[in-house]
């Protein structure tokens, strides 16, 4: 599990929704990097017990807390489980989100707020928990997971945009105001990936439209999340990088 190159050796990391795809490839990641990771998952729950036994056994350490980060207590509760069993946390992946699909004239509020409670409120609630152990500790690194559809826009998903969008804000914002106690925020806002999606989800526009002729793999977003939590990157900072072959330059 554990790489030659241990930067990260002695820090813990928070990724939500880790136990799938993006999450689960990141968990890997930073644990083969020496970081202890928490194993946040809502519904996935056989999933993310396999992802902590499979890091325990190639010598890392992990462990799952079942959470749902919409939910201020819960959220709350969860960096409270992570401080009490591995003392502090240094690096906070906001990965977990919703894709939910309905047009624009048929959403019902509720629908509006689902995408928004668990992208931002659970932002909010995870960053206030886990910032006091960051600057206790000199410092730490909060990588947010956004998308393209934040500055493109996508049919049917209007909601989970203006979520998404807010996400850069949110991470600018952290930047800014934690910058000057060496806490980096940055974004990645991935593009055409080769993940399993939910049920109903429409599928992505093929790869034809992607400069390299084919979709990412959840590894090649796990190594630039790697990069935003070690020292590596210590002058990177409210960044909001697109991780997508080329679909959409800056």
């Amino acid at each position: 599990m554990t790489d030659s190159n241990q930067e990260l050796a002695g820090k813990v990391a928070l990724i939500t929704g880790a136990a799938k795809n993006i999450g689960r490839a990141t968990a890997l990641e930073l644990a083969r990097a020496g970081a202890a990771v928490a194993v946040n998952t809502r519904h996935s729950v056989d999933d993310a017990k396999k992802l902590a036994e499979e890091i325990r056994a190639a010598g890392g350490r992990a462990e799952v807390y079942v959470a749902n980060i919409a939910d201020a207590n819960a959220a709350k509760g969860m960096v409270e489980s992570v401080m009490q069993k591995f003392g502090r946390v240094d690096f906070l992946v906001l990965n977990a989100s919703v894709r939910t699909e309905k047009p624009f004239l048929e959403l019902s509020y509720d629908e509006w707020r689902v995408p928004l409670s668990i992208t931002l409120d659970g932002a909010f609630y995870l960053a206030q928990a886990c910032l006091p152990s960051m600057i206790a500790n000199g410092g730490g690194s909060i990588v947010t997971l956004g998308g393209m559809m934040s500055l493109s826009g996508a049919k049917k998903r209007i909601h989970g945009s203006v979520a998404k969008h807010g996400l850069v804000g949110f991470t600018r914002g952290i930047a800014r105001e934690f910058g000057d106690r060496n806490i980096r925020a940055n974004c990645i806002a991935p593009g055409q990936m080769n993940t399993v999606r939910a049920a109903g989800r429409t599928a992505a526009a093929g790869a034809e439209l992607v400069p390299l002729g084919r979709k990412g793999d959840a590894e090649e977003i796990a190594t630039v999340v790697r990069f935003l939590c070690g020292p590596a990157s210590s002058y990177v900072n409210g960044q909001s990088l697109q991780i997508n072959g080329g679909q959409m330059m800056f």
